[in-house]
Order: C-alpha cells, then structure tokens, then sequence
C-alpha cells in the first residue's frame, strides 16, 4: 500500500471529496420542498424545509436501521406525510425521485475528472460511500470498476463493511487498498484499522483530531495522488 508500493485498487469516498456534499444536498431538498409546494401544499403549509429536516433525523433515531438508507429514511418520512394530509402515499416515491435528479447533478472539484481519467486508466477505481450517491445517475461510471453504498452492504463507515466487500468482489487482501476521502474517522482512520492505505483530502485546511489513526498523505485535492502513484510504481 502507499507509501510502501503500488496500490491493486485505488477507492474513493463521493461526498466531499469529488464534489461538495452541502451545495448539492442542499439544492436538492429545496427542489423537493418547491415541488410538494406545488403539488401537496398543505405538507409544506405545515411544515418548513428545516421542520422536515428535522424530522427525518428523529426517524432515523429511532430507526437506526434507516440511518444507512438515506432514500428509504426519506420515503419513510414522505410517506408519513403524505397519511397525515390524506394524500397518497404514492407521492413519496415521485418526490424521492424529484430530490434524486437534482441530487445528482453534482459539480465536481475542478481537480477531480482529470485525475479520475488518468488514474482509471492504470488502476482499478471504486466508490464507496454513506450516502445515496450513484455514480451512474452522477454520469460518473465509466471511471469505476465497482460502486457501493452503506445500503448495499447494511452498515456505514467507518464499520469495515464497504471495505470488506469491496476487496471480497475485486479479489485482493485490504492491504492492496488506497481509501481517498475526506473524512478523518470515516474514511481514514477506518481504512487504516483495516491495514488499507489511505490519504486524507482536506481541501478546508482542517486541522487533524487527536486520537485517530493518520492518513499515510493529506493532500488539499486530488492533484497529487497521480504524482504519489507515479512515484510508486516506478
């Protein structure tokens, strides 16, 4: 793994580290609320975009088996709206639909698609993510061997689920693995326990939290991971 050689899989976290999560997430449930605005008004008479986010998160506290489906907590939650306005409940699968179109509307760092092409070209690529992201929907998938989600495998990062099943179906040992991410414990400090390499993209300029393990690199984008890759494999 880096910096000790050339890495067989080379993943990446989506949110934040390709494109920023809050832009988009944020675009997509106003999109959502102006759309039941339209068709359901009495739910967004009711309720502000802020009371339904709040919602949400207290359904998801108390179905924590939710909290790693993002589209079902969300459905779950429309629905419930949709009974107590004696509106269809057929109404949350359309909505959920109106949030993912624009949710994947995503607007990638600018470091990002150039890099994504290089490297796809010498090594295998996988996404793995919490959230709902697909790359397909993002238009992203010719740059992926293989993409995951915590709801394809039933548990988020940083449970070694998602890197577990993503070394079981691409055939290598979690040692021949390079996480990308942004997320100190979700990304890096839980690839590491695992044996993985990791490198920390902290574009903000955070400071690191005491009492992780640490990424083998931090980089502030995605530029130097070709230059690190060249290196280890020459």
């Amino acid at each position: 793994m880096v910096p000790y050689g050339m890495p067989k899989v080379v993943s990446f976290d989506l949110d934040d580290t390709l494109w920023p999560c809050d832009d988009v997430i944020g675009r997509a449930e106003q999109a959502l609320y102006n759309w039941l605005a339209s068709h359901f008004p009495a739910i967004t008479g009711t309720y502000s975009l802020d009371d339904m986010r709040r919602i949400r998160l207290d359904t998801a506290e108390r179905r924590p088996e939710l909290a790693i489906d993002l589209t079902g907590l969300r459905l779950m939650t429309l629905r419930a709206h949709a009974r107590e306005f004696g509106y269809p409940e057929g109404l949350a699968e359309a909505g959920v639909e109106v949030f993912l179109a624009e949710r994947h509307r995503v607007v990638l760092y600018p470091d990002v698609e150039p890099i994504l092409t290089a490297l796809r070209q010498r090594i295998p690529l996988v996404a793995l993510t919490n959230g709902n992201a697909c790359v397909e929907r993002a238009g992203l998938d010719d740059y992926f061997e293989l993409a995951l989600t915590a709801a394809d495998v039933g548990a988020a990062k940083p449970d070694p689920a998602l890197f577990h099943a993503a070394c079981s179906r691409l055939g290598v040992r979690s040692g021949d693995l390079l996480h990308v991410g942004d997320d100190p414990l979700r990304d890096v400090h839980a690839a590491r326990s695992l044996g993985a390499g990791a490198i920390w993209i902290n574009r903000d300029g955070s400071d690191w939290p005491e009492g992780l393990r640490r990424a083998n690199r931090e980089m502030a984008d995605l530029t130097g991971l070709a230059y690190l890759l060249a290196d280890a494999s020459a």
